[in-house]
């Protein structure tokens, strides 16, 4: 018999530091990155993504103070609050990156298939 979870959820992106997943119930994007547990709306989540995107790892890189060593990574909703360091915030972008792909891909192939069956 298939627990509840299973039929409920997808997961659509692994890292070593953290993943995503769908939630079919309450149709949001589940992240867990380096144990911290967020959920969002799709229009959330790819503002949460381009927000991430924005980050200016060089400056950050080039800047010697110490204040550029991490920094507040944060949404509106309060889902994510945490003030990441360099080579976490690469991370948070390449798992945050490899979901929206995903989910572009899985859309692409969807209205192919519908194309195809009309």
């Amino acid at each position: 018999m298939a627990l509840v979870s299973d039929l409920t959820t997808k997961v659509l992106f692994e890292t070593e530091k953290g993943y995503s997943y769908q939630c079919d119930l309450t149709n949001s994007i589940i992240i867990n990155f380096v144990d911290t547990v967020s959920s969002y709306k799709i229009h959330d989540f790819l503002i949460f993504q381009r927000k991430v995107n924005s980050v200016d790892i060089l400056n950050m890189l080039y800047d010697l103070s110490d204040q550029s060593d991490a920094q507040l990574i944060e949404t509106t909703k309060r889902n994510f609050s945490r003030n990441l360091t360099i080579c976490e915030i690469v991370q948070l972008r390449d798992l945050l990156n490899g979901t929206k792909f995903t989910l572009s891909l899985h859309s692409m192939l969807c209205n192919i298939v519908n194309v195809e069956l009309i």
